[in-house]
């Protein structure tokens, strides 16, 4: 990355970045991360920001795909390039390829365990043959990471030309933990596809999966320990006795991690919970991963949204996103990410592992209807900043910035 522009400007990109667009400069953009079909949050990502891209207008020059061992995929069009996780000289090539391809920018996506190498360095072998100037956004910031990954993070930050983080949070925390220089750093927030809420729909929807006559409680994502479901589960008896017609819905598949290590060992013991408590009518459990449409169309049927995850660190949530972005009141645990999507009375935060906090919470909300519906105008109206076309413009803008001295080198 020798001789590209490091330091883009300290600019709030989800506010404030307009003035600092160059004028002309409509920047070329590449793709990199996990892709669908592969099933994970940040092949949804990174599915949702190239078609936000593409439909603002945008030129794109296509994805490349990180395929784990083994993997065996059918792409669409938009993936352009495959690169193999583990293998080193996958790295190598994709470099060459993506400078031939005449993008100005490389936006790639990073989540530990998706590159390969210790801890995922091997990305810093990409970026150290790259021509093209890289956004690497960070969707995890550790608040306390080892030695090793402070300087995989620091390394990651110093090798490409801007980094992105999605939560404000994460700005002061990589510059006092990791020493990144914060004016290198740009906040913009996880994309929410747009939702439109009009009177009656939470009915509707409900009547249209069969729940109609139901309080429905949710939670959705990749299920694992750490989302700490066992918590809600015990929270519920007190909460049925007063709303009988409650259902809990956990929607989701297991973790492919979880999986490999231990099978369905976390679900059958939430099964075994559920039994325990007399809960089987209450609480459902649906264990597909589901796409964009259906998990809309489930948290517009509900009615409190649910997180009870357990680690305080957690500074991104696509399904917190998603939730707030719904509309939907929220009860969450204390991690950081809810602490900052939620303030302001966008949602009610619960300390960990506090089964009598859940039940406290969900009586107070669901016994007060006005209440409730004050949390869900709050949420949705703060998050419209949020949706697709709003960030992918704000991504763009920083972009634009980047491809104006890259033009220019190119051309001296």
């Amino acid at each position: 990355m020798v001789g590209w522009p490091k330091k883009p400007g300290g600019i709030d990109e989800g506010e404030t970045a307009m003035s600092a667009v160059p004028a002309g400069i409509e920047p070329v953009v590449a793709l990199l991360g996990s892709f669908p079909p592969r099933e994970c949050g940040i092949a949804t990502f990174t599915r949702d920001l190239f078609h936000a891209l593409s439909a603002g207008g945008h030129a794109t020059r296509g994805v490349a795909a990180i395929d784990e061992p083994g993997a065996v995929r059918r792409y669409g069009p938009d993936v352009r390039w495959r690169l193999d996780q583990d293998d080193p000289r996958s790295y190598d090539h994709l470099a060459t390829a993506l400078d031939r391809a005449g993008a100005d920018v490389l936006s790639i996506q990073h989540e530990f365990g998706l590159f390969g190498g210790h801890d995922g360095e091997l990305l810093l072998r990409l970026l150290d043959r790259l021509v093209t100037p890289a956004v690497v956004t960070l969707h995890t910031v550790l608040g306390a990471p080892s030695g090793h990954l402070r300087q995989l993070t620091r390394a990651l930050c110093d090798s490409s030309a801007a980094t992105v983080v999605l939560a404000r949070a994460a700005i002061p925390l990589l510059a006092d933990v990791y020493g990144v220089d914060p004016a290198k750093v740009h906040y913009i927030p996880h994309g929410i596809p747009t939702v439109k809420r009009t009177r009656g729909s939470r009915r509707r929807t409900k009547a249209a999966l069969g729940l109609s006559g139901r309080t429905v409680l949710s939670t959705f994502g990749l299920i694992g320990p750490s989302k700490g479901i066992e918590h809600v589960i015990r929270a519920l008896p007190e909460v049925v006795r007063a709303h009988p017609d409650l259902l809990y819905v956990v929607l989701g598949q297991t973790h492919p991690g979880q999986l490999r290590h231990a099978g369905e060992e976390y679900r059958e013991s939430l099964q075994g919970l559920v039994a325990e408590l007399g809960l089987e009518r209450h609480v459902r459990f649906d264990a597909r991963y589901l796409d964009q449409d259906e998990l809309v169309r489930w948290l517009l049927a509900t009615d409190v949204y649910l997180m009870p995850y357990l680690d305080p660190e957690q500074i991104v949530s696509g399904t917190l996103a998603y939730a707030v972005g719904s509309g939907k009141a929220v009860v969450a645990t204390q991690f950081r990410y809810a602490r900052e999507l939620l303030s302001g009375g966008r949602g009610e935060l619960v300390p960990f592992r506090d089964s009598d906090a859940i039940t406290r919470k969900l009586l107070r909300l669901l016994g007060d209807r006005p209440a409730l519906a004050g949390m869900e105008r709050r949420a949705y109206e703060a998050s419209r900043e949020m949706e697709w076309p709003n960030v992918a413009a704000a991504y763009r803008r920083l972009f634009a910035r980047l491809a104006a001295p890259a033009r220019g080198q190119r051309i001296a």
